[in-house]
């Protein structure tokens, strides 16, 4: 009894033994394909290579299971319990439906790999074109699959098609917003607004656009904010895209003293944003009249920079500022301040000023001062 005894021991110990070391195996291939994506970064991310490293963690994965399964002999114990169960039949359809949806993932990905490789080496396809044919294939693909999977459940796909048609009726009327952002993002997609890396104003929303899917829009604010915009929100707001033309004009106001001549200041303000590096001089800035202000004429400085950027605009406003200011320092042409004249009615008195005197009363209309009264009534005591 001692002998059987350690030979069960012994294949025991064996078996747990190369268990091991079909885990550890798996387990270091696939943190070294992690150390080596790390190190590859996104170009590798968008080879061949990624592909072929992905389906050989797959297979290693999946040769480990099955080699634990053939060490410790499970398969007769596996195939009696789905007999048992009567599990046979849907067993296989579940592995099918999950080796359907799974090739189905895989495949997306690869054709969006391949669609970045095709396509990045075409100037004439830009960034929103791509992500546009790409959300299509993975709309089709995945639509596809799910055919394929209730297909594989049910006999009748046509009796199962107009039960699905009216339940899409039903989840329709409960989920329309979201269906809504989805109809609104393809709308988008198609008219292009705006593209990837554009700098636009939706609504109260400013910032550069990062990505565009079928469900939300996303855009980073000048705070640093990543802000996710729902596509029936975008569609239904009014949407300025500033980098579509690649180049924008900014207008800088100022004052001038109504003591001084607007056409002279607006003369010296053009020849100052002459030559700035921050502005182009094609086409030519420009000075314009706005308004007459409270204490000032103002003038709009106008000029153009091209690629727009938020800190393009802010380096030329700055640098307008400046050489307009400069300008007008060494011209004596006086920026004033908001201020206000008060004046008081002459026939009330005027108003008295802190640390004056305070003004003469108006004559009387019968010739006589504020104390007329007084005399009057002295003289014709005398009569």
């Amino acid at each position: 009894m001692v002998e059987p005894l350690a030979t069960v021991e012994a294949t025991l110990a064996g078996r747990g033994i190369a268990t091991l070391l079909i885990v550890a195996l798996v387990l270091g291939v696939r943190y070294a394909v992690r150390r080596l994506r790390r190190r590859w970064g996104s170009t590798a991310e968008r080879s061949r290579t990624t592909l072929t490293v992905s389906a050989v963690v797959t297979l290693v994965t999946a040769g480990g299971i099955v080699a634990i399964v053939l060490l410790w002999d499970l398969i007769g114990p596996l195939e009696r319990s789905y007999r048992s169960l009567g599990l046979e039949d849907l067993a296989g359809r579940l592995l099918l439906s999950v080796v359907v949806l799974s090739a189905t993932y895989a495949l997306t990905g690869f054709v969006g790999r391949v669609i970045g490789e095709f396509t990045g080496k075409r100037s004439t396809i830009s960034e929103h074109q791509r992500e546009i044919v790409y959300r299509l294939t993975q709309v089709t693909l995945y639509t596809l699959a799910l055919l394929v999977v209730v297909g594989l459940f049910t006999r009748n796909l046509g009796s199962l098609l107009v039960g699905a048609g009216f339940l899409g009726i039903v989840v329709g009327m409960a989920a329309r917003q979201t269906l809504g952002a989805v109809l609104a993002g393809f709308v988008l997609m198609f008219s292009r607004p705006f593209e990837i890396g554009d700098w636009v104003e939706i609504g109260e929303r400013e910032g550069i656009v990062t990505d565009i899917t079928i469900v939300t829009t996303r855009i980073q604010t000048f705070d640093g904010e990543y802000v996710m915009l729902p596509n029936d929100e975008v569609s239904g707001q009014p949407i300025t895209n500033r980098t579509r033309k690649g180049r924008l004009r900014i207008e800088v106001e100022v004052g001038v003293d109504y003591d001084h001549d607007p056409g002279n200041a607006a003369k010296i303000a053009r020849e100052a944003v002459r030559g700035l590096d921050e502005i182009l001089q094609v086409p030519t800035p420009q000075v314009v009249g706005k308004r007459f202000g409270d204490s000032a004429i103002v003038l709009g400085v106008r000029v153009w920079i091209d690629n727009p950027s938020a800190r393009r605009l802010w380096r030329a406003r700055t640098a307008v500022i400046g050489a307009v200011t400069d300008a007008f320092d060494r011209e004596g042409i006086k920026i004033p301040f908001p201020q206000r004249e008060l004046m008081g009615r002459t026939e009330e008195g005027g108003f008295a000023i802190a640390g004056g005197e305070r003004p003469a009363p108006a004559p009387t209309p019968d010739g006589g001062g504020g104390g007329g009264g007084g005399g009057g009534g002295g003289g014709d005591a005398d009569d």
